[in-house]
């Protein structure tokens, strides 16, 4: 059973060896208020079916899945599970992935993010980035106590969690150096994005409404609409990144995933990409279709020639 522990007690436990399985340990991303926060008081849902979704999020944290030091690679791994921004696709998409992360050594932290549809903060396009961008911060303040090189820290993201996944890879920022929380000192800029069948436009057609609408709303302008369209906010410091889609995806059109790969072309950014004839949308790992879970072998390797490259903390 995952024990709820405050930040600075999880941190002590870890790094003085007292914790045995980490995977056991969540972490509430804020100490005391949480920022954006209205006040407005809801229950968490918790909808276990044939996958576990988790709704109306009101306190956010990460579950700290790490592999034993013998096999670690030093790398991690924050993971934004998918559900249109209206819930999350907890373990299809979130601890059945960092335990995959986890048997090739590397560190996964399952982000259990705020939505933007449940009444309970000020501007809602802003909350799942802000705490994307803590959960960064976090492992990065953490890295040494966790055995993770903090240059070596990525983001991954299925669907609209894809989305999320590509903001913080092109809505980052170094860190507020002034800052009394030291976490918000650490930057926030991932250094890999992994992008699985990823909304990435909400300008053309093929967009998936049900994100953008949740995120930015029905009617939004034509300046929101812009800033939340990732292939077009890639600059020569975005990430590198690998990307996974199925050509027979009717809900979020492949067509996503090939606009963020031209953009990252553009800018020179190493990226790499994956394409099934099937699985449709929402396949995780797919262990029934050894062709579509190919994709997993083909992460392992890619995060290897990641690890062996030479990685400039920008």
């Amino acid at each position: 059973m995952k024990i709820l522990f405050s930040f600075f007690i999880a941190a002590f436990l870890i790094k003085t060896g007292s914790i045995v399985h980490a995977q056991d340990v969540v972490l509430p991303l804020y100490q005391g208020p949480i920022p954006n926060s209205n006040g407005t008081v809801i229950s968490e849902k918790v909808m276990k079916q044939d996958i576990t979704r988790i709704g109306s999020v009101q306190v956010p944290d990460m579950a700290i899945y790490l592999p034993s030091k013998r096999s670690a690679t030093g790398q991690a791994v924050i993971i934004c599970p998918g559900g249109g921004y209206h819930y999350l696709a907890y373990d299809w998409e979130g601890s059945d992935i960092a335990r995959y992360l986890n048997s090739i050594g590397v560190a996964a932290m399952v982000l259990k993010y705020r939505l933007p549809v449940y009444g309970n903060v000020v501007e809602p396009h802003k909350v799942p980035l802000m705490d994307a961008q803590r959960a960064m911060r976090l492992v990065r303040f953490n890295a040494a106590r966790w055995d993770i090189n903090s240059q070596k820290i990525g983001v991954m993201g299925f669907s609209a969690g894809g989305h999320l996944a590509s903001t913080l890879g092109t809505h980052f920022d170094q860190g507020n150096p002034t800052a009394t929380d030291s976490v918000e000192r650490m930057s926030c800029r991932p250094d890999f994005m992994i992008l699985m069948y990823p909304v990435i436009s909400f300008t053309d057609s093929f967009t998936h409404k049900g994100s953008r609408d949740a995120l930015i709303g029905k009617h939004p302008d034509d300046k929101m609409t812009t800033l939340y369209s990732n292939e077009l906010q890639v600059t020569k410091d975005t990430p590198p990144a690998f990307l996974v889609h199925s050509g027979d995806d009717k809900a979020v059109p492949v067509e996503n995933s090939l606009l963020m790969y031209q953009a990252l072309l553009a800018q020179n950014i190493p990226a790499e990409m994956h394409i099934f004839p099937e699985g449709g949308h929402g396949f995780g790992l797919n262990l029934g279709n050894d062709h579509v879970n190919s994709w997993a072998n083909s992460l392992r390797l890619w995060l290897a020639w990641m690890n062996s490259r030479q990685v400039v903390d920008k």
